[in-house]
């Protein structure tokens, strides 16, 4: 059995993180929906995304020598925001290897904090996580999701939904490498562990479902698309065993639903949401989550303009 973090763990990172991470909203949906639905807002963090929770965490625990190699990275476009703020706030360098299909909205927010960005085909990046390395480039590397440390900076998201909601029915957590949803789930699981935990998929990268259909990893074609934050061929088999531990399943939904949830959230609550961000309540609008008072977590909020102007039309963005 893989090692996971404990709630012990979750709330000494929250302690950690305080004042680098915020605490952030838990706001209900002014729209019609099968439940009562209410948002985890974690596209209003500095970075406009989750993943400074876990990056903070992680780069707080790491020793001078660590520190002084510079850190390294590889991430689509938030956990490198993430590794990178938290990089020069330590006045240390910091370099992303970020595959060819990132937005270049978050590309170029990387680069505004100081970070050197190389571009890979996607295939190239997805062998980075598992080699933890890139060739020719110095740096400690800090794992987007399968990290003990930054599974528990995003296990408190876990804690405050609780001291907000604490009868909260059901968690929908957008899926990308699984650090998220472990994290998360591990705090429901000790604190509330009636509560249903899923993740959110978007079904035109979704390995997660059929995996544990299938009590394997599975591995399912992949077609970017403006939901860049999450998706990939395959689940990593230690976050594919955490899944089973820790989760009820995983709610995938379609492009057009995804775009949809994201014209809501701005409609109807004035929130900017990422396709990423939008995964949890296209899935939740749907019914796929049950009834009950569900929290769908707003992953991030860093969308590309054109995009999100596509998706306020009723088009699916390119």
């Amino acid at each position: 059995m893989v090692r996971t973090p404990t709630l012990d763990d979750i709330r000494q990172a929250q302690a950690r993180i305080a004042g680098i991470a915020l605490s952030t909203p838990l706001l209900r949906l002014c729209a019609d929906a099968p439940a009562e639905i209410w948002l985890k807002l974690e596209n209003l963090q500095p970075i406009g995304s989750f993943k400074i929770r876990g990056a903070a965490n992680a780069m707080a625990q790491l020793g001078p020598g660590e520190l002084a190699r510079g850190v390294l990275a590889a991430s689509a476009g938030n956990m490198a925001q993430g590794v990178a703020w938290c990089a020069r706030e330590r006045r240390i360098p910091c370099t992303v290897i970020a595959p060819d299909t990132a937005p270049a909205a978050k590309t170029q927010a990387i680069e505004r904090l100081g970070a050197r960005v190389i571009l890979v085909p996607f295939e190239r990046w997805w062998q980075v996580f598992q080699e933890r390395a890139f060739p020719g480039v110095e740096g400690t590397f800090i794992h987007a999701f399968d990290d003990d440390r930054v599974m528990a900076g995003n296990g408190t998201i876990g804690l405050e939904i609780l001291e907000e909601l604490p009868d909260v029915d059901a968690v929908v957590i957008p899926w990308g490498g699984g650090g998220l949803a472990s994290g998360i789930a591990i705090a429901l699981r000790a604190l509330r562990p009636e509560c249903r935990i899923y993740a959110a998929e978007v079904g035109t990268a979704a390995p997660l479902a059929p995996s544990l259909a299938a009590g394997s990893p599975q591995v399912v074609d992949y077609r970017p698309s403006f939901v860049d934050g999450i998706g990939s061929r395959t689940v990593f088999p230690r976050m594919f065993e955490r899944a089973q531990q820790l989760l009820d399943g995983s709610l995938v939904a379609g492009l057009a639903e995804i775009a949809a949830a994201v014209a809501v959230l701005a409609q109807r609550s004035r929130v900017v949401a990422e396709g990423a961000g939008a995964c949890a309540l296209a899935n939740a609008l749907a019914g796929r989550a049950g009834g009950g008072r569900i929290v769908c977590i707003v992953s991030g909020g860093n969308i590309d303009a054109g995009r999100f102007r596509e998706a306020l039309a009723g088009r699916v963005p390119e």
